[in-house]
């Protein structure tokens, strides 16, 4: 596939916009009746867009390279005066990410939830459009066009299936966005007039040159421009429209939302080592202190706020914002292997976070048995009094036989697991994926020079309270989660076996599979999120790749035979 992928290079980077925009296209072509189309238009399409972006991710892994970038310039125009593609490492994991949480979500669709209003097959196209342009840009202006083609695809989306709760939170989540949008341009515009440039490149070899009468103005823009990326980041106190928003849409746009936060970290993450890296001059690692300290306050936040929750919609909402938290602290340290940590823990907190809104959708269903609410403060734990010892005789069934080492059923034993799946990803207990990345983000605060170089370092008052924010917001988690657990699964011994159909139980066992996966090859993936990490922390590479790509010349003129 990587030999495919050189031989199609640099075009096949377009393919990830233009397959889901053309397709998008396609479908609104189609009558709303033609559904079965439809949805296979969109599976295939979402499919093919996987195969691309992992045949993308094997070309920049190839042979072992410690760089390897790809830029392409649609209009053929060189850098900084013409529209960039920039394809390395980071970008190449955020498509597959996409792709396979995307995928996982329309096939989990499939089952019940794209029939629920008009339009879901073209905003979803849309809306994976703008993700793959916003990872592949290297332009800022295109970054907010691709901002704005996603937000515009997930108000719609959001708004999916109706409902009061639905246009309530969908309301709050579009004035929400727009400003950010205000600030977002605001922010660009600003930057424009200080550099005269807004591609990513240029734009970071600007900045040690600016004014010294013009360096406030600079990082002025810079908070601007991170505060529209820190909303979708959903950094607190930024972040108080996302659990309703995203606990009230429905469970496949609830899974596909999970990355949406995702695009803000990934933003903040490529523009601040961009722009101020160590190679910044008076600007280096400007705002480092106010990721660390707003990515600590928003671990806190959603700790709390999974420790308070009791629908597992809300649970997976603060869920995805203690995941948010967690890499936006640790990117504000600005040390390659701490980073290398964080993005070993954003694709598993991202699967795990997207497969419990699709589990909360399912298990809410069985809970509820077909009708619309469930009281959530009556359960009592089963064989229990209320003094919490056995009850003679209630251990059995309505013939008086023992219901201890009964079969459970496939479907409930499937729920379970998964819920347990994700329990361990999220709180990160091992041996699972989520324990690993805060075992490598922990090792890298504690030995930020390798194992064995590091003696006497010590990590400092935000160094320690990471490590200790790591590992208590995990327990918190944990307990928040295993509460959870039982209330839905230990404590309800006298309902139905649940309804469970392939097209729902198929995308969480993928989601999940691809955490263990991760865990089973944690020495190859890690080493490609090091030197994802290490490309990042020497930007130098980033810029002159983008910079000195020469536009392809023009074809030489085909004389005929008659002229000279």
């Amino acid at each position: 596939m990587t030999d495919i992928a050189s031989l199609l290079m640099p075009h096949l980077m377009l393919a990830p916009i233009a397959l889901p925009m053309l397709t998008a296209a396609l479908m609104l072509l189609m009558r709303e009746e033609q559904q079965r189309l439809k949805l296979g238009f969109n599976i295939l399409s979402t499919l093919i867009g996987l195969v691309i972006a992992i045949a993308l991710l094997g070309w920049t892994d190839q042979a072992g390279a410690p760089v390897t970038m790809g830029v392409y310039m649609p209009g053929n125009w060189p850098a900084p005066f013409g529209i960039s593609l920039a394809l390395d490492r980071l970008s190449a994991l955020m498509l597959v990410v996409t792709s396979v949480v995307a995928l996982s979500s329309i096939v989990f669709a499939a089952a019940r939830w794209h029939r629920a209003g008009v339009h879901f097959h073209p905003l979803f196209q849309f809306q994976l459009m703008g993700l793959a342009g916003a990872f592949l840009t290297a332009d800022l202006f295109n970054l907010f066009v691709f901002f704005e083609i996603t937000l515009a695809a997930s108000y719609g989306l959001l708004l999916h299936g109706s409902g009061r709760a639905r246009i309530q939170s969908g309301l709050h989540y579009i004035a929400i966005n727009l400003a950010a949008s205000s600030l977002l341009l605001i922010g660009v515009s600003m930057l424009y007039g200080i550099t005269g440039t807004l591609n990513m490149a240029d734009l970071a070899s600007a900045i040690p040159h600016v004014d010294a009468a013009d360096r406030g103005l600079l990082h002025a823009a810079a908070s601007i421009l991170a505060m529209a990326f820190l909303i979708k980041a959903a950094m607190w106190p930024l972040n108080f429209w996302l659990v309703p928003a995203y606990s009230a849409a429905t469970a496949p746009v609830g899974a596909l939302f999970a990355l949406m936060t995702k695009l803000g970290v990934y933003t903040v993450l490529r523009l601040w080592t961009l722009m101020f890296s160590s190679q910044a001059g008076d600007s280096a690692l400007f705002g480092s202190a106010w990721l660390m300290c707003g990515g600590m306050l928003t671990m806190a936040f959603g700790a709390i706020g999974m420790l308070g929750s009791q629908r597992l919609t809300n649970l997976a909402g603060y869920a995805a914002i203690l995941s948010s938290g967690t890499l936006l602290a640790a990117a504000g340290f600005g040390q390659n292997l701490l980073t290398a940590g964080i993005l070993y823990y954003l694709p598993s907190s991202t699967f795990a976070v997207a497969a419990l809104f699709l589990l909360a959708d399912l298990i809410d269903r069985w809970r509820n048995a077909g009708a619309r609410t469930a009281p959530y403060e009556d359960d009592e734990a089963p064989f229990l009094n209320a003094e919490l010892v056995p009850t003679t005789g209630l251990n059995l069934d309505e013939d008086e036989e023992v219901l201890i080492g009964r079969v459970i059923p496939a479907a409930a034993a499937f729920l379970g697991l998964a819920f347990m799946v994700c329990t361990l990803v999220i709180s990160g207990l091992p041996p699972l994926s989520g324990f690993v990345g805060k075992i490598a983000m922990l090792n890298a605060l504690l030995n930020p020079l390798g194992v064995g170089t590091s003696a006497g370092y010590q990590p400092g008052i935000w160094g320690w309270t990471l490590l200790m924010l790591l590992i208590g917001t995990g327990l918190i988690g944990s307990i928040a989660l295993i509460r959870v657990g039982m209330r839905h699964f230990w404590a309800s011994h006298d309902r139905n076996t649940p309804q469970l159909r392939v097209a729902e139980g198929l995308p969480i066992a993928v989601l999940l599979l691809c955490c263990i996966a991760m865990t089973l090859q944690a020495g190859p993936v890690m080493r490609y999120m090091q030197n994802a990490a290490d490309a990042l922390h020497s930007p130098g590479t980033y810029i002159h790749g983008v910079l000195t790509q020469a536009p392809v010349p023009n074809p030489a003129p085909i004389l005929s035979k008659e002229q000279p």
